[in-house]
C-alpha cells in the first residue's frame, strides 16, 4: 500500500496579487521540500524570463522572486495517496482550504491554476469566489503534453497571466 503524501505550506508574502496553484508536489519536489523542486519543470525559469531575472540557485532566493512579484505558491491539494508523481494517480486526496487562503489574502484578485489537475481539485471543492478571475495555464511539469510541450509553448500563457498591474 502506498503511504499519505502531505504537501506544503503557502509561500506567500504580506500582499500578493495572484495565487499560482499546483496540485500536489512532485516526488522529486517532496523530497528537495520544495515547491517546483524538480529540475526540469518549468516554473521558475518561466517565471526568472517574465521578470527579467537570472534564475536563483537557491530556493530561498527563488521563493523571495515569486513574493517580491505578487506571486503566492499552494496547491489544491493538501494530502492524498499517490503511487509516483502523476495527477492521474492522486486519490484519497484531502484539499486544502483555499477559500479561506483567499479571505484572509484579500489583496489575492487572480488564481492561476498549473495545469487542469489543479484546476478540476479546485473545482471538486470549492465554489469559485466572485471578484477573482481564474486562470488555466499549461502545467510547467516537465512530462510532455500532446501540444503545449516546451518551456518556449507555455511562456506565452504565463506571461499574459504573471504580468498582472499592481
Amino acid at each position: 500500500m502506498t503511504e499519505r503524501i502531505h504537501g506544503f505550506p503557502p509561500a506567500v508574502g504580506a500582499a500578493p496579487r495572484i495565487l499560482v496553484l499546483g496540485s500536489m508536489p512532485s516526488v522529486k519536489s517532496l523530497q528537495s521540500m520544495q515547491y517546483y523542486g524538480n529540475p526540469r519543470n518549468h516554473f521558475w525559469p518561466i517565471l526568472c524570463r517574465i521578470f527579467g531575472e537570472p534564475l536563483p540557485e537557491a530556493y530561498e532566493e527563488r521563493l523571495a522572486l515569486a513574493i517580491r512579484h505578487g506571486i503566492a505558491l499552494w496547491d489544491s491539494v493538501q494530502s492524498c495517496v499517490r503511487p509516483g508523481s502523476l495527477d492521474q494517480k492522486i486519490a484519497a486526496e484531502t484539499p486544502n482550504d483555499i477559500p479561506g487562503f483567499l479571505r484572509s489574502h484579500p489583496s489575492v484578485r487572480r488564481v492561476c491554476f498549473n495545469g487542469t489537475a489543479a484546476q478540476r481539485f479546485y473545482d471538486h471543492y470549492h465554489e469559485r469566489i466572485t471578484g477573482i478571475e481564474y486562470l488555466l495555464l499549461p502545467s510547467t511539469s516537465p512530462i510532455p503534453r500532446r501540444t503545449i510541450k516546451t518551456l518556449e509553448d507555455k511562456l506565452p500563457f504565463w506571461q499574459r497571466a504573471l504580468e498582472v498591474e499592481p
